[in-house]
């Protein structure tokens, strides 16, 4: 393995000083190294969140944050995004399939599959995946959740790209 060193960057940010140093690997993409100052309740608070994530350590955790963040933004600034229209309901109560089916005719060229799952006698739980811009799934699951009988619902996204 060749590792080439790109350079050391310091600079002040957000009230952290980050030193980085950029490093290329001939099997993989550039890996930057870097440290960071920062106060004791934050660092205290990341360890935390590295915990309760099971992540293996701070930079996985710090990783994440920084992926979740730029996702973030696409949604934002709706980019083509990916992900999943996750509901929950009674299908007892109201015409919640054949409502759901006709929102879904509406939007059929960002749904890329569906599935229906009976999770009891009377509970079913359903996930529309979808790849679109942000503002059409954002409209989409809006339009699925507002279904009356839905017990929970929720849009998951991230970046298809």
């Amino acid at each position: 393995m060749v590792l080439y060193l790109f350079g050391i960057i310091l600079f002040y940010y957000n009230c952290a000083y980050i030193c980085v140093t950029i490093i290329k690997n001939n099997n993989t993409m550039p890996l930057a190294r870097f440290g960071v100052s920062l106060d004791e309740d934050i660092l205290k608070a990341l360890d935390g969140f590295v915990i309760e994530n099971n992540f293996p350590n701070r930079s996985q955790a710090i990783r994440h944050l920084v992926e979740k963040n730029l996702v973030e933004k696409k949604w934002q600034c709706n980019h083509i995004v990916a992900g999943a229209v996750v509901m929950l309901y009674d299908h007892h109560k109201g015409d919640v399939s054949t409502k759901s089916g006709d929102i879904q005719h509406e939007y059929f060229d960002v749904i890329l599959s569906s599935q229906h799952f009976h999770l009891s006698h009377d509970n079913c739980l359903e996930i529309v995946a979808v790849k679109g811009t942000a503002n059409r799934l954002t409209e989409l699951s809006d339009k699925l959740i507002g279904i009356k009988g839905i017990i929970h619902g929720k849009l998951v996204m991230s970046k298809a790209e």
